[in-house]
């Protein structure tokens, strides 16, 4: 099927990237594609010769004329808007750049084409203003996880899975799912963190599953990704800004590929999903990133995924506690309710900064506090 194509073009095109743009090994990089190291330098060596188009085994053509009119060079920024509809001029100039076209006008000149064959909205260029950018330092000291809103197909609901590494827009997840389960999103972040590795720490918001307004935010899917050593952090209720790179992604990706499509089933939906996340991640330029691609400013964490997880080890002067039914541990003789998700799971706790107060600690990230100086 042809999904399954661009499916593996999109794989082949990862795994040269991310050879070349870090410094994991190649072997890892290997394992974690499921790939051998003769396929691996195969890949390369035709990504060395011909770039992109040799991996996906596209028609070759001149990159360049060094007599093209300007009639020609509008007929390329009109195809290349016609490829993509929400690019404006910068994105455009960038992308033809990028793939080896010179003697290219200013972003403000493609804009004026745009304009001139009616392809850009006044209105709507007006409303784009510039706002201040907050990033992560390094990838994958953050990843940011959501569900874009449902919408329908034919079949049912589908629930956009999204995970985006917050540093380089990379986005590591973008799953068409029939659900919202925990099952789901673990099964769709194991894989994610086999081929990538893992990061730092995942923010996300309080809904289910990751999160909610009792048993101090922690649901299953928190207690497997704080026991994996990801920190979880969630954003202030009723304030989405704080997973802003998130929402951006989901109006390019609802502007790209949702709006005014329909749809049979989430596997149809994937089907648009996967040539959609290849262009996001190594051919739309970003202006966040001065113009270049995710895929130029990420690579692979060199936290590779457990297949078992280790019981937790705390420091020899915590009292250590295993929590019961209903969630609740007993400390200096009295029940505390820590979460229902925690059942059967030891917790530590350890005196706080504050004469009193003890935090209540599992792995490594503190989840609440026990206040004992009502009790004095």
């Amino acid at each position: 099927m042809p999904w399954k194509e661009v499916s593996m073009n999109s794989q082949r095109l990862e795994f040269v990237s991310l050879a070349g743009a870090g410094d994991i090994n190649l072997s890892e990089l290997c394992r974690r594609f499921e790939v051998s190291r003769q396929t691996a330098y195969k890949w390369l060596a035709r990504f060395k010769a011909g770039g992109s188009e040799a991996l996906v085994n596209q028609s070759r053509r001149p990159r360049d004329c060094p007599h093209r009119t300007a009639d020609q060079i509008e007929s390329l920024v009109l195809q290349m808007r016609q490829t993509h509809p929400t690019w404006g001029g910068r994105k455009i100039r960038a992308r033809l750049a990028t793939l080896g076209y010179t003697m290219l006008p200013a972003p403000s000149t493609i804009s004026d084409i745009l304009r001139r064959h009616g392809l850009i909205d006044g209105t709507e260029s007006r409303k784009r203003k510039p706002f201040v950018r907050f990033q992560r330092q390094y990838p994958n000291e953050l990843w940011q996880m959501d569900f874009k809103g449902d919408f329908a197909t034919a079949a049912g609901r589908c629930h956009p899975l999204t995970v985006l590494d917050d540093h380089s827009r990379f986005n590591l997840v973008l799953a068409a799912c029939g659900n919202q389960r925990t099952e789901t999103v673990q099964a769709h972040l194991t894989a994610a963190f086999r081929r990538y590795g893992m990061p730092f720490m995942m923010l996300s918001d309080n809904g289910s599953p990751f999160g909610g307004i009792s048993d101090h935010g922690l649901t299953r899917l928190a207690v497997w990704l704080i026991r994996l050593g990801i920190g979880v952090i969630h954003g202030r209720p009723y304030h989405p800004q704080t997973q802003g790179k998130e929402e951006r992604f989901h109006r390019t990706l609802k502007a790209d590929v949702i709006t005014g499509q329909a749809f049979m089933d989430c596997g149809h939906v994937q089907n648009r999903f996967d040539p959609f996340r290849q262009t996001y991640n190594f051919e739309r330029p970003h202006e966040a990133l001065g113009m270049k691609t995710p895929s130029e400013q990420w690579e692979p964490s060199e936290r590779s995924f457990p297949e078992f997880i280790r019981p937790a080890e705390y420091d020899e002067a915590d009292q250590v506690r295993k929590v019961q039914d209903k969630g609740i541990i007993s400390f200096m003789g009295k029940p505390w309710k820590v979460a229902d998700c925690l059942k059967g799971e030891a917790v530590a706790l350890r005196p706080s900064d504050i004469n009193g107060v003890y935090d209540v600690r599992f792995y490594t990230q503190a989840i609440a506090q026990i206040d004992l100086r009502g009790d004095n």
